[in-house]
């Protein structure tokens, strides 16, 4: 009976979590949608996965996976945020894929995820190495969130609930709209976008970008919203968030439609070759800057989770090796830092020195890319 009593505690605990599925005019709205196809969305170039890899993946884990210790954190956030940049463009990196982009003076955070786990429910799922370096209740006033897809990593109901609190307008790809009205956000301030549509926010506009990647948050849901990438794009500076991707052609027409970029967000982490279409990886995420015409390269989503079997500072190691090769410059800030890419780069390695396997030792190659 206790065993039942506590399924029964965990099922309600994820319920909420899960989201909810689109229907009525959201629905419509996707199915009318170019990227729809037989009941969900779905990539121009399908995902390729080794399921045996992923699998046999698990029997050669890093022991580096996760760090040992507590990891730094940027001092003074909060005191740092309260002045405007003065080159008209500022970021500051929180972790993941959670960043404050402000530019034209517009206030922009992408990704948001300040639960301990990346998961429905709060006692079980991947755990953050390190408290938040602000907590969200202390970041400046938000002029709009960014959403990129409905993975637990990048949509944190917790997070959505926090901010929506603040009044803030949520910016979204069709269909994930459902999940926010489900969690009491106002149909007023979702604005909710197919690839290549746009809307305003201030003095910018934001453009939804093509990514090659999925979503779900249950078992039945795969497919059933829309992901995403962005483009920033003010009169001072343009901005370009990836989102979860894996390589694909399309991103040389967002660099040709939309670029240059004085600076990129794009994943560098949590890849392997068992699902070498899902992620980037270091390599491919420079390759993918460069694509996109990006200037300054600020890798994300590393360094708060362990959602790969990589170890912990193998993403950030290998991208700044693939930088040198190519000439791109990589800002790696420390989680909370804020840098102005027009004002120089954060440079200091305040990641210990672990073994990581090279590029040539466990390639990322994603498919259908010739």
């Amino acid at each position: 009976m206790l065993v039942l009593l506590g399924l029964g505690a965990g099922v309600l605990d994820a319920w909420s979590g899960f989201g909810k599925r689109a229907e009525g005019a959201r629905l419509a709205r996707i199915e009318a949608s170019p990227q729809w196809h037989d009941g969900q969305f779905e990539n121009p170039q399908p995902l390729q996965n080794d399921t045996w890899g992923m699998f046999t993946g698990l029997l050669s884990v890093s022991p580096h996976v996760a760090p040992t210790r507590p990891l730094p954190t940027a001092p003074n956030v909060r005191q740092t945020l309260a002045r405007p940049p003065s080159s008209g463009l500022r970021a500051t990196w929180f972790g993941h894929s959670s960043a404050l982009l402000e530019l034209d003076g517009v206030r922009v955070l992408t990704d948001p995820i300040w639960s301990r786990r990346a998961s429905p429910v709060s006692w079980a799922g991947p755990e953050r190495w390190y408290a938040p370096p602000l907590e969200l209740g202390a970041l400046p006033s938000i002029d709009a969130v960014l959403i990129s897809h409905d993975h637990y990593d990048h949509l944190d109901q917790a997070s959505v609930v926090a901010l929506n609190r603040a009044g803030t307008k949520f910016i979204v790809p069709l269909g994930i709209g459902a999940h926010l009205a489900y969690w009491g956000v106002p149909e007023s301030r979702i604005v909710e976008l197919d690839w290549w549509q746009r809307t305003r926010v201030g003095a910018i506009e934001v453009v939804s970008t093509p990514a090659r990647h999925a979503s779900g948050r249950a078992l039945l849901d795969y497919g059933a919203k829309l992901w995403t990438g962005y483009a920033l794009l003010g009169k001072a500076a343009r901005v370009y968030y990836s989102g979860d991707t894996g390589l694909f052609p399309a991103l040389a027409e967002i660099g040709a439609r939309l670029g240059p970029f004085d600076l990129t967000l794009i994943e560098v982490g949590q890849y392997d070759r068992a699902w070498p279409d899902w992620h980037l990886g270091p390599e491919q995420a420079v390759r993918a800057h460069q694509m996109v015409r990006g200037r300054v390269l600020l890798p994300v989503h590393w360094g708060t989770f362990a959602l790969a079997y990589h170890g912990w500072t193998e993403p950030i190691e290998r991208t700044l090796a693939a930088g040198r090769i190519a000439q791109v410059p990589v800002a790696v800030p420390l989680p909370g830092e804020s840098f102005e890419p027009a004002r120089g780069l954060p440079a200091q390695r305040w990641w210990p020195s672990l073994p990581w396997n090279r590029a040539d030792q466990h390639p990322i190659v994603a498919s259908q890319m010739q």
